[in-house]
C-alpha cells in the first residue's frame, strides 16, 4: 500500500498535491468553456444562423490532436499549466454549446410569454427564466466536460511533466514500476467520480422543483413548475 502512494522524486510533488495539480488543470478549462459557452449559446439561440458555423467551428477544433496544440502554444506560452489548459477549454466547447443551445431551446414557449407579460427584459428572461430551467440540460454537458478534462489532463506528460496523474504514467514506463500506472489511473477514474456525483448534488440543489430520481418526469414538468417561479421572481 505504501508503493501505492509513493511519487518519484523527479515529479517535485506530493500524492495530493497530484490531485490538487489535476483538478486544477482539469477544471479551470470546464469553467473557462461555460463563460465562453453562455454568451455564444444565447447568440446562437437568437440568431439562428449562427449556430451551424459555430458548431462546425467547435468540432473542427475538437478534432485537432492536443500534441499538435502543444506544439502551436510552446512559442507562446512556454511548458506550462496554460499550454494544457488552453486546448482543454477549447475540447470542452464542442460539448457545452450544443448542450446549453438545445436547453435554452428546450425552454416553453409560454414559460417566456409569461415572463414577457410580467415586464422581463431578454437579458432578465435569460438570466432568471432560461437558464434556471436549462439547469439540467447544462449540468448534463458539464458532467461530460468535466469527465473528459479530467481523462485528458494526463497528456499533459509529453510537455515537461504537466500531466499532473498523468506524469505517473511517464515514470512508470522509465522506472519500469506498473504500480506508479495503476496509482494514476485508478486515482483518476475515482477523481472523475467524484466530481461527476459533485456536479449531480448541485443539479440537486439548484433544481429543487425537480422530483427527486424522476428526471424524466421532471423534464415534462419543468415548464409548469417555472410559472410560479415567474411570479416569486417578479415581486
Amino acid at each position: 500500500m505504501n508503493d501505492f502512494f509513493h511519487i518519484p522524486s523527479d515529479l517535485q510533488n506530493t500524492y495530493f498535491g497530484l490531485i490538487v495539480l489535476h483538478l486544477r488543470e482539469a477544471l479551470i478549462p470546464v469553467l473557462a468553456g461555460l463563460v465562453v459557452s453562455l454568451p455564444l449559446a444565447q447568440l446562437c439561440v437568437r440568431f439562428r444562423w449562427l449556430y451551424p458555423p459555430v458548431l462546425w467551428s467547435t468540432t473542427i477544433l475538437y478534432a485537432i490532436p492536443s500534441l499538435a496544440f502543444f506544439v502551436v502554444l510552446i512559442d507562446y506560452t512556454g511548458m506550462s499549466e496554460t499550454t494544457v489548459m488552453i486546448p482543454l477549454s477549447v475540447y470542452s466547447l464542442v460539448v457545452l454549446v450544443p448542450a446549453i443551445v438545445d436547453a435554452v431551446r428546450s425552454v416553453p414557449q409560454e414559460t417566456l410569454d409569461a415572463a414577457t407579460a410580467m415586464g422581463f427584459g431578454p437579458v432578465r428572461r435569460y438570466l432568471q427564466v432560461q437558464l434556471p430551467i436549462a439547469v439540467p440540460t447544462i449540468i448534463a454537458g458539464l458532467r461530460v466536460a468535466t469527465a473528459s478534462s479530467i481523462s485528458l489532463v494526463s497528456v499533459g506528460m509529453l510537455i515537461g511533466n504537466q500531466g499532473a496523474l498523468g506524469n505517473l504514467l511517464h515514470d512508470a514506463n522509465i522506472y519500469n514500476r506498473p504500480v506508479y500506472a495503476v496509482n494514476s489511473v485508478v486515482t483518476t477514474a475515482v477523481l472523475a467520480i467524484l466530481v461527476d456525483a459533485a456536479l449531480v448534488l448541485i443539479r440537486v440543489l439548484l433544481t429543487p422543483w425537480m422530483p427527486s430520481g424522476t428526471s424524466r418526469a421532471g423534464r415534462k414538468n419543468r415548464g409548469g413548475a417555472a410559472v410560479p417561479a415567474l411570479e416569486e421572481s417578479a415581486r
